[in-house]
């Protein structure tokens, strides 16, 4: 995890100690620049590879290590669903690649954990459902067949909040946070953010509707983009709203995320919408990580409280928000011209309730999407919620879409209230950047009125229910069809009651770190990299 959160001298701890995965594996080595797992980049790696430190077998034997240590053993952090038994033979094969003609692609040999919602033709693919344990498609979605092409590994199918929300699941349970086992790891890609701050992968696909990439990575310290929705085909990928889902990446580091953007971008024939991508998408999204990337940019801050729960005054508020100014300082230092505040009128209420209302796309999407599989258990919403093993939190919010479809009237006054809202914040960016170039249109959220809110995940929520922070704060993009990442802003070291961003502590001492989040004008992932 974050180096700078010094947690060496825990007894126990998920991210910092080398146990069976890390260095204790590399010490007997002589070797003095033998290679260090904890928190290594894609360019670490193949820095390793290319210097012979390193093969591809042996680095996912020590990331297969750590999963066996940490993952249902030790802590129990949940964050893998189904490990990948063919992850040995597949690394063999690229090294034998490797020592024939080199590299096999970008992602040559990059552990990678996959969102269980996204399918894969030689492992489970469960969508957080004990309906589904058994469940194996019959072909790749677009996104991991990308993968794979690229030279990655898919060492696991990560686990997620049960059709695509929260971080309760039956197939697996609670997802943990690897930071403090005790509070959740947000969802619904809670496991891809738990598995990669884990050191269980270095990169994770995630999947995002409201949140479901942004929440697991503000919790776990962790880079997270929510693409433009047209930009990464879904194709192979359980619908949740398909208006508002997009597949992402989950890395620690913002060139991470860029570099498995750059494999996962584009179009695809068996996603139409992707069609839109033609001409917006990059040689490279790394090629937009320039020192001066943001000079000359004008970005306009929202300080309205994005949780209705929120309390300005409280202590706790006022410790986050402080990091936060202090992170708005360093945007002024790299160039930017920093708008603050701006304010958009009844916002929570704006996205709220376009995405809360909307309960007339996700059964029509389900059931044409189970229905491309003949082997599926179930083909219906309706018949998945009348078994009577989903978790009860996700059947009382799933109920309501059974028998809806965009057909029906009251999908229209979702539509108008969607195009409002897009008006609102496109106004209000004009405001923002009125005079600039368009490349610099850029948009910002900050986080200091909406904290993420961690819940301890034990005791368990009464009543069946499932408490979760609210999700308000990620909600502007998601309605307005922008992309949106999050990224860490700086830290909190003393405790704060657990009602910051993100959750960074171990067992002995807490760490907060909170994210700043940001929104951009659509197609313009390239400059939300930046």
């Amino acid at each position: 995890m974050r180096q700078q959160a010094t947690i060496a001298a825990l007894s126990l701890s998920l991210v910092g100690i080398s146990v069976l995965g890390g260095r204790a594996q590399t010490r007997a080595a002589p070797d003095p620049t033998a290679f260090h797992l904890l928190e290594a980049t894609i360019d670490d790696i193949h820095e390793a590879f290319q210097a012979k430190q390193l093969t591809c077998r042996a680095l996912i034997e020590l990331y297969l290590r750590r999963i066996d240590a940490y993952d249902k053993a030790g802590p129990s952090l949940n964050a893998v669903q189904t490990v990948n038994p063919h992850a040995l033979q597949e690394a063999d094969r690229l090294d034998a690649a490797f020592r024939s003609s080199g590299s096999t692609g970008p992602l040559h040999c990059i552990p990678t954990l996959v969102k269980d919602q996204v399918e894969t033709s030689d492992m489970p693919t469960t969508f957080g459902s004990v309906l589904f344990k058994d469940f194996i498609p019959q072909r790749d979605a677009t996104v991991v067949s990308r993968l794979r092409n690229a030279g990655a590994v898919i060492i696991g199918k990560s686990t997620m909040g049960e059709y695509a929300a929260g971080y309760l699941s039956s197939a697996s349970g609670p997802i943990r946070n690897a930071y403090d086992p005790k509070r959740h790891a947000s969802g619904s890609s809670g496991g891809s953010g738990s598995g990669v701050a884990a050191n269980f992968a270095t990169v994770a696909i995630a999947e995002d509707t409201g949140g479901s990439t942004r929440g697991p990575a503000a919790v776990s310290s962790l880079v997270g983009l929510r693409p433009t929705v047209p930009l990464v085909s879904r194709h192979g990928m359980l619908p949740a709203r398909p208006s508002t889902d997009t597949l992402g990446p989950i890395a620690r580091s913002v060139r991470d995320a860029a570099l498995l953007l750059d494999v996962i971008a584009g179009y695809d024939p068996k996603d139409p919408v992707t069609a839109q991508a033609v001409g917006q998408i990059p040689k490279s999204y790394t090629s937009f990580l320039a020192p001066d990337g943001l000079k000359g940019a004008r970005i306009g801050v929202i300080r309205q409280p994005m949780d209705p729960k929120a309390d300005p005054a409280s202590q706790d508020y006022q410790k986050i928000k402080a990091v936060i100014d202090r992170a708005i300082g360093t945007l002024k230092t790299l160039g930017a011209e920093v708008v603050d505040s701006v304010v958009i009128s009844d916002l929570i209420e704006r996205v709220n309730k376009p995405y809360d209302g909307n309960v007339f796309e996700t059964e029509p999407a389900i059931n044409a999407y189970l229905a491309q599989h003949p082997n599926a258990p179930l083909k219906t919403l309706r018949d998945i919620l009348l078994s009577g093993k989903v978790v009860p939190s996700r059947v009382r919010v799933l109920m309501p879409s059974v028998g809806r479809s965009p057909e029906d009237a009251g999908y229209l006054p979702i539509l108008r209230s969607v195009q409002e809202t897009r008006q609102l914040v496109f106004t209000s960016k004009r405001r923002v950047t009125a005079g600039l170039r368009p490349r610099h249109r850029l948009f910002a959220v900050s986080r200091s009125g909406g904290y993420r809110l961690t819940y301890f995940v034990n005791p368990p929520p009464a009543a069946g229910r499932e408490p979760g922070p609210s999700a308000a704060y990620t909600l502007p993009s998601a309605s307005t069809a922008t992309p949106s990442p999050a990224t860490p802003s700086g830290r909190v070291s003393e405790k704060c009651g657990g009602m910051n961003a993100v959750t960074l502590s171990s067992v002995a001492l807490p760490i907060r770190t909170p994210v700043r989040q940001f929104g951009w004008r659509t197609w313009s992932d390239s400059e939300s990299i930046a």
